[in-house]
């Protein structure tokens, strides 16, 4: 780099695709970056639930359902979403809010607080809803390691010959 480039600039000169994202976000592009919030928090939820929803499979016996009882036979969870497209789809959706900070039209003047009082309104009461709906039903999409089997107790000494 020479003594006249900025930091943000690339080799050519050209300002590099991250840095002109990040600035344009702290300039305004606030729709955008609701937009991508809300996106965003559809597929934490997406990711949350279980394949099947156990409330619609209340009444019907068709398909796998997740256990309500001690004795019933245990279920794996299976994501609505899984982990991979999860991922990828909030790639793509960041890739796509950082073309869309490409055009002024979207470039809406608001008054940014507003939008993040909803945006935290909105996930507060998303997030209340999911949990209670994960209580519930009793499934849990977080594994916490391995499960541990411990064996009998040694009841006294061990073989000698």
């Amino acid at each position: 780099m020479s003594e006249g480039d900025s930091v943000g600039e690339s080799v050519h000169g050209k300002p590099s695709v991250v840095y002109r994202f990040f600035t344009r976000l702290g300039q305004g592009w606030y729709i955008v970056t609701y937009a991508l919030g809300i996106y965003h928090l559809n597929l934490f939820i997406a990711f949350l639930s279980p394949k099947v929803d156990p409330s619609l499979m209340e009444d019907s016996d068709d398909g796998p359902s997740l256990p309500t009882k001690q004795n019933e036979e245990f279920r794996p969870f299976i994501r609505r979403l899984p982990e991979f497209k999860f991922w990828h789809a909030a790639t793509k959706g960041i890739l796509v809010a950082m073309v869309c900070t490409f055009f002024d039209a979207f470039n809406v003047p608001v008054f940014w607080p507003i939008l993040v009082m909803y945006f935290i309104m909105l996930f507060c009461i998303t997030m209340k809803r999911q949990i209670k709906h994960m209580i519930k039903y009793r499934y849990i999409p977080f594994t916490h390691g391995k499960r541990r089997y411990r064996g009998k107790e040694d009841a006294g000494k061990a073989f000698a010959s």
